[in-house]
């Protein structure tokens, strides 16, 4: 036995090294004009979710648009798909958009040095600027940050939520989880963005993030959690960002 522990061990380090993550789940990217705005605190905007099906790739996501539809203006950023086998499609559920919604919010609010104002706001501020005349979710992200006084809004959409078919033992489809956020100033000005995307994989395919799940298939709330917490630590304003602020 006391053998047996230290050769499991190098058994999953050498498949970690051999088969490595299946992809980055998480990236972000800052605006070279990001270091001249001071945050300290942002509004949170409920997230939209993406209204047309979305085709769920063994490599990633693939978000094909209809003609006439608006894309998202913020790009996924998985790794391009090499297998092309296209296993279903799926449709975001209404209800996707406020769980992530509120999972960010858990997560920004306890961050040191940073104020957020709650999503319940950002709406209220919405309704005060349509006025009746226009659909509240049109109504700009900077605009409701202005309304607001705050430093910037933050605002996302959900692109993928598919819920695994099974078991924590096993699981097909697996669950899959892909949300995009972003930071706008006052003046309109893109500070960050970011993006967390994640279908769960087999031990196979993707050793370290199989152990991170306890081997076991999580559901898509607990996907979401994972992406929301992982966006938040990466949120470049609040003390704990190392901003000095």
């Amino acid at each position: 036995m006391s053998t047996w522990i230290p050769r499991t061990l190098l058994i999953l380090l050498s498949a970690v090294l051999t088969t490595g993550c299946s992809g980055t789940k998480v990236t972000t990217k800052a605006s070279a004009q990001a270091g001249k705005y001071q945050v300290h605190n942002i509004v949170l905007i409920p997230f939209e979710t993406m209204a047309t099906p979305q085709a769920i790739e063994t490599s990633g996501p693939s978000f094909p648009v209809p003609s006439g539809v608006r894309r998202s203006d913020m790009a996924v950023g998985v790794p391009p798909t090499t297998d092309q086998a296209v296993r279903r499609t799926n449709l975001v559920p209404p209800g996707a958009g406020e769980k992530i919604t509120d999972l960010m919010w858990a997560k920004l609010k306890g961050k040191p040095g940073l104020q957020v104002i709650s999503p319940q706001e950002a709406m209220g501020a919405a309704r005060d600027l349509s006025r009746g005349s226009t659909s509240v979710e049109t109504i700009p992200a900077h605009k409701i940050a202005q309304r607001l006084k705050a430093d910037a809004a933050l605002s996302g959409k959900v692109l993928v939520y598919q819920e695994r078919v099974g078991s924590r033992l096993g699981a097909d489809p697996p669950a899959a989880v892909g949300f995009e956020v972003k930071l706008v100033a006052p003046d309109g000005m893109v500070l960050w963005e970011g993006n967390y995307y994640e279908k769960q994989r087999p031990m196979t395919e993707d050793v370290l993030g199989f152990v991170q799940r306890y081997g076991t298939f999580v559901t898509a709330e607990e996907l979401a959690a994972y992406g929301a917490t992982e966006l938040a630590e990466a949120f470049p304003f609040g003390a704990a960002a190392g901003e000095g602020k």
